[in-house]
């Protein structure tokens, strides 16, 4: 039975569906799920048998004909996340029926023909990948700062939270603990590779925390300048001098705009490797305290069985808990009708002491989830109890 069902509606053609369905299948992939037993394409017909407990999102393309527009309307009476979406330069009133134009769409860009950015939102609406988008962009001041600011300023308009240290660190703020706390919390590191890049031991560790926390980097590199090897596995695009408008920046807009791009595909597999990590550090735990881990269900919830035979559901998640995101787990296992106690498994290095406390707090106000450090995990649940 599929964990996570998606369908495809409106005036798609059989092209653009093709396009969409391999985007998705090769996100998925990153989280070791397939398309067909995972997870499930559906298009209008094939809706109505869809299995309602698991994870549902579904995108709804605009077009001259109204199509599939009484099963779009079902999913709005269900309350089943939907995503109108326009092609590039389509005008959203005149292609979208109007029950749908209540829900904010999604513009399909121009310079991205594999819809990674659609993908991607309908894998947020499951709850697959995180609705949190965040990037850090690591680099020198005296060299690349006019690009640093440009990319803050990009990345923020394409629906980013963006840490840049001139923007982001309020005065009286601890630099450090601040930096650190931000960076556990990014999917994507934009790394600008200037000459000097490695003489700061800032950027030096930024490097080296983002990579210890399986963190994706993308490495923009400086025009006539020789990478350091140490980030040769980072993904890179290459500058040509006729891209920089002045020295430290900006870049030129199409490459700029290459740039984000790289970024919203990198992003899901960051997630993916961060989240199999905790997910296999999980486990490990488990097994070495004689509990069994059972099986995955939808929102990325791991069952896990106890040596009394109690079992409860884990959630693995990215990133820094927030009571927000407490909350979401909690109705994620109400949505999935689980009678356990959702349990939420995070790792804590990086996130400042400030905020442990404050999860350590909710932890004990807050009964219905209850959380736990990775690192502590077998710990924890050797002595469990609800």
């Amino acid at each position: 039975m599929s964990i996570y069902e998606l369908a495809i509606l409106g005036a798609a053609t059989p092209e653009e569906r093709a396009t969409l369905t391999a985007t998705l299948t090769d996100i998925v992939s990153d989280f070791g799920l397939t398309l067909g037993d995972d997870i499930v394409v559906h298009n209008a017909e094939t809706l109505g048998g869809r299995h309602k407990p698991a994870a549902f999102a579904g995108a709804y393309f605009g077009g001259n004909a109204q199509q599939d527009l009484e099963a779009a309307q079902d999913l709005i009476r269900a309350s089943a996340p939907i995503i109108p979406t326009i092609a590039a330069g389509a005008d959203f009133n005149a292609q979208i029926p109007q029950c749908l134009q209540p829900i904010n769409g999604l513009t399909r860009r121009a310079d991205d023909p594999n819809m990674t950015e659609l993908a991607s939102t309908m894998l947020e609406c499951v709850g697959l990948l995180r609705r949190q988008r965040r990037v850090f962009v690591s680099y020198r001041r005296v060299e690349s700062r006019a690009a640093a600011l440009q990319l803050h300023d990009l990345l923020a308009s394409r629906g980013f939270d963006v840490f840049l240290d001139t923007h982001d660190i309020r005065p009286g703020d601890p630099f450090q603990d601040v930096l650190w706390h931000r960076l556990v919390d990014s999917d994507v590191m934009v790394m600008l590779d200037t000459p000097t890049y490695f003489d700061s031991r800032w950027t030096r560790q930024e490097i080296g925390r983002a990579r210890a926390k399986e963190i994706q980097v993308l490495r923009v590199i400086w025009p006539e300048h020789t990478p350091n090897k140490l980030t040769d596995l980072a993904e890179t695009i290459y500058l040509d001098p006729k891209e920089l408008e002045g020295p430290d920046g900006p870049i030129v807009a199409q490459t700029a705009d290459t740039i984000v791009l790289e970024v919203e595909r990198l992003r899901s597999r960051s997630i993916a490797s961060r989240y199999m990590s905790i997910t296999g550090k999980l486990r490990a735990d488990v097994e070495k305290i004689g509990a069994s881990v059972e099986g995955v269900g939808a929102h990325r919830a791991v069952a896990v069985r106890l040596l009394d035979g109690e079992k409860i559901w884990a959630y693995p998640i990215v990133g820094i808990p927030t009571a927000e995101i407490l909350n979401d787990v909690a109705d994620k296992a109400r949505r999935a009708e689980q009678q356990e106690i959702p349990v939420l498994v995070y790792d804590h290095i990086g996130i400042r002491d400030a905020w442990n406390a404050h999860l350590r707090w909710l932890g004990d106000h807050i009964r219905a989830v209850r959380t736990i450090k990775v690192s502590e995990a077998g710990w924890a649940l050797a002595a469990w109890e609800n």
